[in-house]
C-alpha cells in the first residue's frame, strides 16, 4: 500500500487508514522503520487521526530508546501486509469502485458514483464498530526510599479518565532499599492520551520522581 506525502493532509490520512489495525509500520516490533516516519511526519498528528495518533504517541514513548531499535533507519517503499506482518485478508469492500470509468459520459458516471457510494455506506453502517484498546504497564518511581508508596498508588488511582481502567499493581526493588510502583490499566485508544495519562501522574511531584512505559501491547 502506497501511503504517499506524510506532509501532505492526503498522505497524513492514508497512514493513519494503514494504521488502523496495526501495532506497527513493518512486522511484530517497534523498529527503525517506525523511527523513520515518526520523524518524516511534519507535525503531531491531532484527534482527526486516532489510529496515526495511537502510534505517534507510543513511538514518542521510547525517548531516547528509539536509537536502539532494530531494523534499518528507512521508510520502506510500500506499506503492505496485515497488523502483525501477515498478508492482507480479502474485504469485501475492495470489490467497491468509488469511481466510474473516465469513457463514461459525465451524467452515466454520477449516478454510477451515486449508486456505488450508497451501496458502501449501507455496507459500512451494518458492520459493528471496533473499540481500540491498548494494555499498558507503567513504572512509577519515587523520589526516595521515605515515599509512602501506598499513599503514592492511591494519588494514582484517583486518576479518572473515560476510556481508562486501572488494573493489578506491584511494588519492584530498584536498589538502596527503593521500590517503584509497577501498575497496569487498560485505555480505550480514542479515548486516552498516554502522554496526557503520563503527565497526570507527574503531577503528583511530591511522590512521583518520574514515570517509565515499561510495557505497551493492543488488544
Amino acid at each position: 500500500m502506497a501511503i504517499g506525502d506524510l506532509k501532505t493532509e492526503q498522505g497524513i490520512k492514508s497512514l493513519d487508514a494503514f494504521l488502523a489495525d496495526r501495532s506497527y509500520v513493518e512486522g511484530f516490533q517497534a523498529s527503525q522503520a517506525d523511527v523513520s516516519v515518526f520523524e518524516s511526519l511534519a507535525k503531531p498528528p491531532t484527534a482527526t487521526t486516532p489510529h496515526l495518533l495511537r502510534w505517534y504517541n507510543h513511538i514518542k514513548s521510547f525517548g531516547d530508546e528509539r536509537k536502539k531499535l532494530p531494523g534499518e533507519k528507512k521508510a520502506p517503499a510500500a506499506f503492505g501486509g496485515a497488523a502483525n506482518g501477515t498478508a492482507p485478508a480479502a474485504n469485501d469492500d475492495d470489490d467497491v469502485d468509488l469511481f466510474g470509468s473516465d469513457d463514461e459520459d459525465d451524467a452515466e458516471a454520477a449516478k454510477i458514483r451515486e449508486e456505488r457510494l450508497k451501496a458502501y455506506a449501507e455496507k459500512k453502517s451494518k458492520k459493528p464498530a471496533l473499540i481500540a484498546k491498548s494494555s499498558i504497564v507503567l513504572d512509577v518511581k519515587p523520589w526516595d526510599d521515605e515515599t509512602d508508596m501506598k499513599e503514592m498508588e492511591a494519588k494514582v488511582r484517583t486518576i479518572i479518565m473515560d476510556g481508562l481502567v486501572w488494573g493489578a499493581s506491584k511494588l519492584v526493588p530498584v536498589g538502596y532499599g527503593i521500590n517503584k510502583l509497577q501498575i497496569m490499566c487498560v485505555v480505550e485508544d480514542e479515548k486516552v492520551s498516554v502522554d496526557l495519562l503520563v503527565e497526570e501522574i507527574q503531577n503528583f511531584e511530591d511522590h512521583v520522581q518520574s514515570v517509565d512505559i515499561a510495557a505497551f501491547n493492543k488488544i
